[in-house]
């Protein structure tokens, strides 16, 4: 079952992705060599439930964090732990909030400290496949649309797109229908109509796209062990342009 939100509800989301939004950049001041990932966890934590909003992951599927954080070759779903960030990282974070009934889920990677030029541009490849696939998220398309753009914009710079791990819709579930892969088939999947709320998240390697699963049961790595990069935003399937549902803009604050 699709759901489509009405212009009420998507304004709802909105408030959640805005705290969702301010969180990020909560973590994105403290992201420097020496923080323990479980300190950034906390951080986000209290920041949500001050201003209101629940963690969506904490306790989803029994998760034990509020963040998703993933270093390096972990792809997704990485755990929070007393592992100590190192110059030369990047970690990936990847949050949700719930407020107003409504869930709200983006990602950003960021590096850390002196990263090497060959991941830098990894990351600014898969934030701006990111916002290629955006550009499909309109009405009339198909949903393989969103991810042909992706895989077609990173495949042609020599990076590897994972199959296993997909986008989602997003509403008063965390998950919902329709899955929305970073590859495809142009002009294949269901018709994306307007108020289809999606999250569309590349995950992009630097190497093979095959991944394994860590013994933890959740975190998700390469199988080969190179990076992997992960950007994501909640948006909204409009009329000729979609619209962009949570924001990166504070965490660009941070960093400027």
């Amino acid at each position: 079952m699709i759901y489509y939100k009405s212009e009420e509800e998507i304004e709802l989301i909105k408030l959640s992705a805005d705290i969702l939004g301010r969180a990020h950049a909560e973590t994105a001041k403290l992201i420097q060599p020496g923080v323990a990932t479980a300190d950034l966890d906390k951080i986000a934590e209290q920041y949500i439930r001050d201003n209101g909003g629940v963690p969506s992951f904490k306790g989803y599927g029994g998760f034990p964090g509020t963040l998703c954080i993933s270093v390096n070759e972990c792809i997704v779903h990485g755990m929070p732990s007393a592992y100590e960030l190192q110059d030369g990282d990047i970690i990936s974070i990847d949050c949700g909030v719930y407020k107003h009934e409504f869930h709200s889920d983006s990602a950003y990677t960021y590096p850390v400290g002196n990263v090497d030029k060959t991941t830098l541009d990894l990351l600014k490849t898969t934030k701006e496949s990111l916002y290629i696939g955006i550009e499909q998220a309109i009405v009339g398309n198909k949903v393989e649309d969103i991810g042909y753009s992706v895989q077609e914009y990173v495949e042609k710079k020599g990076y590897s797109v994972v199959r296993e791990l997909v986008g989602h819709g997003v509403g008063h579930n965390l998950h919902e229908s329709p899955n929305i892969p970073n590859y495809g088939r142009r002009g294949r999947g269901k018709t994306l109509k307007n108020g289809l709320v999606i999250a569309i998240e590349p995950m992009i390697n630097l190497g093979k796209k095959e991944i394994v699963q860590e013994k933890d049961g959740w975190t998700i790595r390469t199988r080969d062990r190179k990076p992997s990069a992960h950007f994501e935003h909640t948006v909204v399937v409009r009329k000729g342009k979609a619209e962009i549902l949570t924001t990166f803009k504070y965490i660009e604050e941070v960093f400027n």
